[in-house]
């Protein structure tokens, strides 16, 4: 009886563990996290959210180093025209157009144009993340800060936005230890 036990008691561990690495293999393909470390060191420096970033890296690339049809680069979908532009206001001098390929930099410029729209909105998330996606230009026609999502009259930027914040709580949510938090 007692081997028997022991068996159906090995058995119910097994079983938990196997869930349990299961359901963070299914976590890390449904919600990956990757460069957590730069994500953590850029939100310090920067003052940015976390699970921001992280929430900005899954909508833009879903942490796949690749090139866009815009010609949006690196994990941040950054434009090499937006990359000259970061790297005047932060006073880079040395920025090559391949280095948006390294994650490092793209999550830098990235979270620093993040930083740049936030303190452009007055903190204003949803104005910052429309700006990101569709430039500043169409975010003011929105009404800048203090617009909502339903503001947002391109499709497109409107799903984008609405993703980005529920993938930042969800981040918040499955990552804080890893985000920091």
């Amino acid at each position: 009886f007692l081997i028997l036990a022991g068996l159906i008691a090995f058995g119910i561990l097994a079983i938990l563990v196997i869930s349990g690495l299961a359901s963070k293999g299914i976590k890390e393909v449904a919600l990956p996290l990757k460069h957590e470390d730069i994500i953590r060191q850029q939100s310090q420096e920067k003052g940015v959210d976390a699970a921001l970033i992280a929430a900005v890296i899954y909508a833009e690339s879903q942490f796949v180093d690749q090139t866009s049809h815009a010609d949006a680069r690196g994990l941040m979908q950054i434009t090499p025209e937006t990359a000259e532009e970061i790297e005047k206001l932060s006073g880079g001098t040395t920025f090559k157009l391949e280095d948006l390929r390294d994650p490092e930099l793209n999550i830098r410029y990235g979270t620093f144009y993040l930083k740049h729209l936030l303190e452009m909105y007055d903190g204003d998330v949803v104005a910052a993340l429309a700006a990101y996606n569709a430039g500043p230009g169409n975010a003011d026609a929105w009404g800048g800060a203090g617009m909502t999502v339903d503001d947002i009259t391109f499709p497109e930027t409107r799903a984008y936005v609405e993703k980005v914040l529920e993938k930042q709580r969800e981040y918040k949510h499955e990552y804080a230890l890893e985000l920091g938090y």
